[in-house]
């Protein structure tokens, strides 16, 4: 699981229809993690969107998580969930969805990571890195400062947790958000309607990969 948590896609669109059409893009150029993310539909239109994205998933052997539901995530079958912090309790979702879910929660500070550590989440998905439209209710911005101080407060203390770096992250923060201590990075506007997702695909493995490969 770890090596595909390297790059995560959180899928956006005006509809429905959009947010499986960037998905498929993304899996057919490489993506290999999924996060349905939709906003403001009705528990239907999300479920029913949620079984065609396990389908194109399916197709392309991505790993498929849903953002904030878990009643959705356990019926349309994806591999997890992600949860906010506004969102169900981490340890009540373990209870409902059993060890073999994979579930991410998103954190702000060194404080929300460890209580997630205690609540024994997969990965942590650290950020705002910076200012992005794609989330209403924005936490405060880490930067790379806010990155190193909780990184390298984890290591002082010896926590060990997957860490995704999210939030408004470009090809070119890449390498500087890695030298943080960072596991992988999510991304969304990066890859949505973008030329050449292939190459951008190929171009940001190899980035993370490299900084890996140099330890």
């Amino acid at each position: 699981m770890m090596k595909e948590m390297y790059l995560q896609y959180i899928s956006q669109g005006e509809t429905p229809k959009e947010h499986l059409d960037n998905i498929e893009q993304v899996c057919k150029a490489g993506g290999k993690w999924i996060q349905l993310r939709i906003k403001d539909q009705d528990m239907a239109t999300y479920l029913d969107t949620a079984i065609k994205c396990r389908n194109i998933c399916d197709q392309y052997n991505a790993i498929m998580i849903i953002n904030d539901n878990i009643g959705v995530a356990k019926a349309a079958l994806a591999d997890g969930v992600h949860l906010g912090l506004q969102d169900m309790d981490t340890r009540e979702a373990r209870k409902i969805l059993g060890d073999n879910f994979i579930i991410g929660a998103t954190a702000n500070t060194l404080q929300d990571c460890k209580k997630h550590r205690e609540d024994e989440v997969d990965y942590i998905g650290l950020g705002p890195y910076r200012h992005t439209t794609t989330k209403k209710k924005l936490s405060p911005v880490l930067g790379i400062k806010g990155y190193e101080e909780i990184l390298s407060k984890f290591r002082i203390q010896n926590i060990k947790m997957p860490v995704v770096a999210i939030g408004g992250i470009t090809e070119q923060d890449i390498i500087a958000l890695m030298q943080t201590g960072i596991s992988g990075i999510a991304v969304s506007g990066l890859l949505t309607n973008k030329e050449n997702i292939k190459e951008k695909i190929k171009n940001i493995k190899e980035q993370i990969e490299n900084k890996f490969s140099s330890k």
